[in-house]
């Protein structure tokens, strides 16, 4: 190895650990999100992946044909706002999958029909986007994070369109 060659090896040898550290250094700085920014991500993943997954048991599970397209519409809209999310979540900031609410699955999976239907019209329909709405509002007003800041307030009209439709279904259905 000739002296020039040597020199380039020490040379990026030294800084290495420093590019490392760097890099490791900014991923840190990506996870230390402000609590109402962390409980967005927590919150907006599981809502999501929680109207996901129940979406399928009711195409599964119901007989009733509104329902039916009401969870084929969630399944689409909160399929492209989970990719929404991961695509505002900070650099390092991984957004979970999977994680729907256990006790929402675990009470729906054992009904069919029409008690499906209450269930997941009241539940997850209505409820599950009551609780969304109130969480897009807040990371909205109070995220720190302006990347997900700004996609709670893009996603907001969608969200709160959802309750609507939840809510004229519960009306439609005679489910309080």
């Amino acid at each position: 190895m000739t002296a020039r060659a040597m020199m380039i090896v020490a040379l990026l040898g030294a800084f290495s650990p420093v590019f490392a550290q760097t890099q490791a250094a900014s991923t840190t700085q990506a996870n230390d999100l402000s609590p109402v920014d962390k409980a967005f991500v927590q919150a907006a993943s599981e809502s999501s992946s929680t109207e996901i997954d129940t979406a399928k048991l009711a195409t599964k599970q119901s007989q009733d044909e509104d329902v039916k397209d009401f969870a084929h519409h969630m399944m689409v809209d909160h399929t492209k706002l989970t990719v929404q999310l991961k695509m505002a979540a900070p650099h390092g900031v991984t957004v979970p999958k999977d994680n729907s609410d256990p006790a929402v699955l675990d009470a729906l999976k054992p009904l069919k029909g029409k008690a499906f239907d209450v269930a997941y019209i009241k539940t997850v329909g209505v409820e599950g986007h009551q609780k969304a709405v109130a969480a897009f509002q807040k990371e909205a007003q109070e995220g720190q994070n302006a990347d997900l800041k700004k996609a709670a307030a893009k996603a907001l009209p969608t969200i709160q369109h959802h309750l609507e439709m939840a809510q004229a279904l519960a009306a439609k259905k005679g489910v309080q």
